[in-house]
């Protein structure tokens, strides 16, 4: 058998598509997750199918929508969790050592889950400074600042590894705040937002300001152009929603520089990494992946501290490719890619064939043609679907549906939209910013009605039907 590559997967925590330097952050100094995608591939169009923490992560991990494999919020699934058809155990039977390194956040015990031979992982969100970690099986409190105890373990496995191919899930809990959860999915955000930097990280930045967008824009804007966002607005504005809201920056600009500043934590361990698998000869056998598990606000649309909602900063993700055995150095994909193509990426590089109840896509076809004047034939479209919680009061009655296309967005809110008055239907190709909603357009209807045939044929898809 052909040598078979090692896996990397590397998940940063609510990391926006252009939170690191070489995805276009005006400040932020992330030279070692720039060398994998100057190595390797960025992809300029990565999608969040459900852009929140739990079901996103399950989509990763099996390949699926959340409406097919059930994790649809927050909430503790504990025992599902356990159940999941994850990729891992694919490989695991393929011969692979495994091992899952940080968090885990589907169900909110730390306990070790089937396809692993090594786990290290904690409690729900798990905390930034001195955490408790679950060692296969067993609790251990840590001292010191948790990126650095997760780099420290995951360079000590890779460390002992030798010639049995291996694949690691390294999941950082940068750049989430600090945060109990409750079992209805509640958070409780920390006295000074919950953001916590590493001592030597203090101060940097200091002073640099990300640029406003066009749709950080006045919330009467939002909702002549949303009106679904009338009453959710009015709710964020009440006395109970700011007892939530107060403790946190969302959307100021000292945010933003303590999401920077934790960022570098995390850079500082994707060098370690790629210094070790360098050392060891290892680091061009290796597949490396870089993104996150959902999107973020940072005050567009009138949102933040939020990431659940179908614009771009919500569903768009860091998505970097490192194999120079097929992926060229310095390539720009611009195809609709979804998080579900991993698991059937690294299951065929492995020598397997993804099982049936995989709805991703392998990237493999577009690796080869990298480079080439033509393209491999791609989808077309992809499906965005979230259901309303409980855990914020001006999310409820939320859910929604959603088609993105390579040129347009249309938002369909199940639980709000009676008559179709308060769908959302956006152009991209002149409004990226998500402004003008086209819905209401005559001229637009066609348009309209195409991309509701769209919606309903990949729903039934999602499902598995």
């Amino acid at each position: 058998m052909p040598m078979r590559p090692n896996f990397l997967v590397i998940l940063i925590d609510d990391l926006r598509y252009d939170e690191f330097g070489a995805g276009g952050h005006p400040y932020m100094q992330t030279p070692n997750i720039d060398r994998l995608a100057q190595e390797g591939a960025l992809f300029e169009r990565a999608f969040h199918t459900t852009p929140i923490c739990s079901p996103n992560r399950a989509s990763i991990m099996t390949g699926q929508y959340a409406s097919r494999h059930g994790i649809i919020d927050n909430v503790a699934r504990d025992a599902m969790s356990h159940r999941l058809p994850n990729y891992h155990v694919e490989l695991q039977r393929l011969g692979y050592e495994t091992a899952h390194i940080g968090k885990w956040h589907m169900g909110n015990n730390g306990m070790p889950r089937p396809g692993y031979d090594y786990w290290v992982s904690y409690d729900g969100h798990g905390r930034l400074a001195d955490p408790r970690l679950n060692h296969d099986g067993r609790y251990i409190a840590h001292s010191g600042y948790i990126t650095d105890i997760m780099n420290a373990l995951a360079l000590d496995w890779l460390e002992r590894r030798t010639a049995k191919p291996w694949s690691l899930f390294f999941a950082h809990k940068a750049v989430h705040p600090d945060a109990e959860q409750a079992a209805d999915g509640t958070l409780r955000i920390g006295t000074t937002g919950g953001y916590v930097v590493a001592d030597r990280h203090q101060g940097l930045y200091e002073g640099a300001d990300f640029p406003a967008k066009p749709n950080m824009m006045p919330v009467d804007d939002i909702v002549r152009s949303k009106p679904v966002w009338a009453e959710s607005l009015r709710l964020k504005a009440t006395d109970e929603a700011r007892s939530i809201l107060e403790a946190i920056f969302s959307g100021e600009q000292e945010e933003i520089r303590l999401r920077a500043r934790m960022m570098a934590a995390v850079d500082e361990g994707v060098g370690a990494i790629l210094d070790l698998l360098q050392r060891k000869g290892m680091l061009d056998d290796t597949f490396i992946v870089f993104l996150s598990d959902n999107g973020y606000f940072l005050g567009e649309h009138g949102l933040g501290p939020e990431r659940r909602f179908a614009y771009e900063e919500g569903i768009r993700s860091p998505f970097v490719v490192r194999f120079p055995k097929q992926v060229d150095a310095g390539t720009r994909r611009r195809e609709l890619v979804i998080c579900q193509d991993i698991a059937p990426t690294l299951v065929s590089l492995a020598g397997g064939t993804p099982g049936a109840q995989i709805q991703g896509r392998s990237l493999l076809p577009l690796f080869a043609r990298a480079g080439s004047r033509t393209s491999p034939a791609w989808r077309e479209s992809i499906l965005c679907e979230y259901w309303a919680e409980q855990a914020l009061p001006w999310l409820i009655g939320m859910t929604y549906k959603a088609v993105r296309t390579e040129r347009y967005k249309y938002i369909y809110w199940i639980n709000r939209d009676v008559a179709g008055e308060l769908d959302e239907l956006y152009d991209l190709s002149t409004d990226p910013y998500e402004l003008e909603n086209l819905s209401g357009a005559r001229t637009m209807a066609p348009v309209r009605e195409q991309l509701r045939g769209e919606l309903r044929r990949l729903t039934v898809e999602a499902l598995g039907l």
